[in-house]
Order: structure tokens, then C-alpha cells, then sequence
């Protein structure tokens, strides 16, 4: 197998971690490019996803930390309508600074607990 770069390595231990750590609730999986943000709640049970969201619709929102944030209020408003009010935090391979940092606050402050 050839060598996996920082962020696969990051990414798969962060997995693997919360797998342990889990306990069956559902995943909420962030991912971010130059360009935009998304975010998941995923049952990894059932392997559906529950709720989305990202800054795909919006005209001009970029991929700042605002942005982000409304991302995360928005995912914590459908996680509410779906039920889902505990998940664990995916990063993926992301570090928890920024962006991402950002997203997670406004999920908490929306009433998601993680």
C-alpha cells in the first residue's frame, strides 16, 4: 500500500476513534473545500444519511467562518426536525480550528449536544 498523506492518516484515526467511541449515535461528518462547506448527520447503523446541509444553495456565501456558521445552525435546525438531538463530531481529517471550529459552536449553540 503506498503511503497515505497527513490529512488520509488524520482521517482515519479521527474514524476510528469515534467508532470506539460512538455508542451507536449518529455522525455528524463535516467537510470543507475552498469553496464551500457541508455537513452530514449520518446513522451508521442504518447507513442513511438524516439531515444535510451546506453553503451549496447560497449565492455569494463563499466559505468563510460566517458561512460556516450558518451551516451549523442550519444542521441543528434539521436535526431537530428529524429527532436527532446527540451525535458524535466527524472532522474527518480537518483540524478543529476556523471553519470547522465555527460550525461545531453554531451546532451546539442550535441545541445539538456533542
Amino acid at each position: 500500500m503506498a503511503k497515505l498523506s497527513l490529512f488520509e492518516r488524520r482521517r482515519r484515526r479521527v474514524r476510528t476513534a469515534l467508532r470506539n467511541v460512538s455508542g451507536g449515535k449518529p455522525r455528524l461528518s463535516v467537510h470543507r473545500t475552498g469553496q464551500h462547506i457541508y455537513a452530514q448527520i449520518i446513522d451508521d447503523a442504518a447507513g442513511k444519511t438524516v439531515a444535510a446541509a451546506s453553503t451549496l444553495g447560497v449565492k455569494g456565501s463563499g466559505a468563510n467562518v460566517d458561512a460556516a456558521k450558518k451551516v451549523g445552525s442550519d444542521i441543528a435546525a434539521a436535526a431537530k426536525k428529524a429527532g436527532v438531538t446527540t451525535v458524535v463530531f466527524d472532522r474527518g481529517g480537518f483540524l478543529f480550528h476556523g471553519r470547522v471550529k465555527a460550525l461545531a459552536d453554531a451546532a451546539r449553540e442550535g441545541g445539538l449536544e456533542f
